[in-house]
């Protein structure tokens, strides 16, 4: 990649201002929630690791700081604090406070940037109650300080010690780079708290596909401190993510190839598990719908095993391959970078550019075809496991066709399990998963027949994580549970068809009703992803206690809420431990856990599917030591569960 030295002022160009972003957040970040919020951090981030891309810097500190604020360090060049030739203003002043203001235009200074969707710092200033910018520059020390995307205080210049009265702690001693503190607006925001661990997860995302960079993340809240750098990359990642799996292989394919101005870089493991996780970046953007890329590496992966087979005549079974079979438990990692890459929707969950299909198939076919060519022997494996998946698909296959002939919604009735609600009017209905009689005779009682159906398990849900398709849709419960929704499965789901707006998952606050939460969880996402997607899915959260003082009563859903409200009580409470559902009685079921005035649902989404992929590998998975590890890694968060 070509180095442009001269970067000063003249370099950014102005195409409008911030009016429109105060007044519609949402256009620009996705949303004023949770999401919304760290996607503040992520867009200053990656303007630090696209500067790293351009060749200068190699370390970011992100610091989520004591006061409520997010403070970005990096040892880049600095942004440009001369005077812009054309607009009379200090670089800095017009990158953060004019919108799609930058050096990213016209590719000069950013060949690649991941930074720039119609969001960026511009927009993190503006939606900011305040915003302090330190730039090391020039041997010296600029700042300039913000409020809601208004110039507070004009570019100053500091002295190492002078800059100590701004606040911003300084981590680095390069003699250049820039610092971003911000606190995000109370007024435009639903929440202002930062979570560790989503910022943990993006930058250790971050590091895997950037394996020259270091990044240091420092929780002040909680004194913690952590840092990553992955110098085997994309490697390393597929390795994170497929830890709860069985390899196939020794190690990871690990591929870099560049054509019409397209890099691309990928990795993949393959694994004895049934699924497949396909994981795309763009310019360091996750895009978890996929796009042209993820299509092109498909096909060039499928072309390349598939004339390799044709050539082993001698292997039986080749001829009744096809591209399912070759990335039946594959792990991969695709990441592409390009100029102007067209992202659909404004999170940039997918990519659009039509030509990326066609060059990225190239790519990947011929150096896949090298590889095996080179590696003859491991060759051989991914054809035998493709073999394997090949004959496993049939008997998918017919178990699939079985559980739709043998339905029993196919002939007009419904399983004997379940009490079916009223009405015919999905967005208005919904059905309680439940486990056992107990439950489930409770739940019954404590229903509205009109709206809210009940399906109570008799015993377990199989853990589909660890057995093959045919198995899993030879279970009763499954086949029951598939029956029941009305949409099908896998690829094959018709939403349209989905017979509940609300599937909700009700089980005792005990170990046995995690497990089973969690054995339900594992099934909708390896085989019903679609209907998580879509927002069907949820938790119920029964309390754990009933507190009665006198007339009052309170139902409590924590040990810290119980012991909060007993000690405000004092004397003659009287607590009630609900050990599972069926200690309830229908009348205080429907109060806090059916009642949709009343009740508290949690909705299943899906953060991140790289971590949610790790997750389920590990807990799920066949091998035992990495569950342990996470099991002893995070037993310390788990509170109010009798064992």
């Amino acid at each position: 990649m070509v180095k442009v030295d001269q970067y000063d002022a003249s370099k950014i160009e102005v195409l409008e201002g911030l009016k429109a972003v105060r007044k519609v957040p949402g256009m620009y970040i996705g949303n004023t929630s949770t999401e919304g919020l760290h996607h503040m951090v992520s867009e200053v981030v990656d303007n630090s690791v696209d500067e790293s891309g351009a060749g200068y810097g190699n370390k970011i500190y992100v610091t989520i700081g004591s006061d409520g604020s997010v403070t970005v360090e990096d040892n880049g060049r600095g942004i440009p604090v001369d005077i812009h030739p054309k607009y009379g203003k200090p670089g800095l002043e017009i990158v953060l406070t004019e919108l799609h203001s930058g050096a990213k235009f016209d590719k000069k200074v950013y060949k690649v940037t991941g930074g720039l969707h119609g969001v960026g710092v511009h927009v993190v200033n503006a939606l900011s109650s305040k915003l302090i910018a330190i730039v090391k520059k020039n041997d010296k020390m600029y700042s300039m300080i913000f409020s809601k995307g208004i110039t507070q205080e004009n570019l100053k210049e500091y002295s190492p010690d002078e800059i100590g009265s701004l606040g911003v702690s300084i981590n680095m001693p390069d003699q250049t780079g820039t610092i971003t503190k911000f606190w995000p607006d109370p007024e435009i925001f639903q929440t202002t708290k930062f979570s560790r661990e989503i910022v943990e997860k993006r930058l250790r995302e971050l590091a895997y596909l950037n394996s020259n960079l270091t990044f240091i993340i420092i929780d002040e809240i909680s004194s913690y401190v952590n840092t990553f750098h992955f110098s085997g990359g994309i490697s390393e990642f597929v390795s994170y993510i497929s830890e709860g799996d069985t390899p196939v292989l020794k190690g990871t394919i690990h591929e870099n190839s560049e054509k019409d101005g397209i890099l691309l870089e990928y990795a993949i493991q393959y694994t004895t598990s049934s699924t497949e996780t396909i994981e795309g970046f763009v310019n360091n953007i996750g895009t978890p719908e996929g796009g042209t890329h993820i299509i092109g590496f498909k096909a060039g992966l499928s072309k390349a095993v598939l004339d390799y087979a044709r050539k082993k005549e001698n292997l039986k079974g080749t001829d009744t391959i096809i591209g399912e079979d070759i990335r039946e438990g594959i792990v991969a990692i695709i990441h592409v970078k390009m100029m102007n890459p067209q992202f659909e929707g404004q999170t940039k969950a997918k990519l659009g550019n039509s030509e990326v299909k066609g060059i990225v198939q190239s790519m990947v076919e011929s150096t896949m075809k090298l590889f095996l060519e080179s590696y003859p022997n491991i060759a051989d494996l991914i054809l035998k496991r493709a073999i394997l998946a090949a004959e496993a698909r049939e008997a998918s296959r017919k178990a699939r066709e079985l559980v739709k002939r043998k339905t029993t919604l196919e002939s007009g009735t419904l399983p004997g399990k379940l009490s079916d609600c009223s009405t015919s009017d999905r967005e208005k209905s919904e059905l309680y998963i439940v486990e056992g009689n107990s439950a489930g005779g409770s739940t019954k009682q404590a229903r509205n027949r009109e709206f809210q159906a009940v399906l109570p398990l008799r015993g377990k849900i199989l853990n589909v994580e660890k057995v093959s398709d045919d198995k899993a849709f030879g279970n009763q419960i499954i086949k029951d549970l598939i029956a029941v929704l009305g949409a099908g499965i896998g690829d094959g789901i018709d939403i349209t068809k989905l017979r509940y707006g609300k599937v909700i998952i009700m089980t005792d606050a005990d170990v046995d009703g995690a497990h089973i939460r969690t054995l339900l969880l594992t099934f909708f996402y390896r085989h019903s992803r679609t209907l998580i997607t879509n927002g069907n899915i949820f938790f119920a959260e029964p309390p754990l206690y009933r507190i009665q003082k006198g007339e009052k009563v309170f139902y409590v859903y924590s040990e810290e809420e119980r012991t909060e409200i007993t000690e405000s009580l004092g004397k003659n409470v009287v607590t009630q431990r609900f050990k599972g559902l069926g200690e309830m009685n229908p009348e205080q079921l429907w109060e806090t856990a059916m009642n949709p005035d009343s009740r508290k649902l949690v909705k299943v989404e899906i953060e991140s599917a790289v971590e949610a992929d790790k997750t389920f590998s590990v807990l799920m998975g066949e091998k035992v030591e990495p569950r342990r590890r996470f099991i002893e890694e995070n037993a310390k968060f788990v509170k109010d569960i009798d064992i």
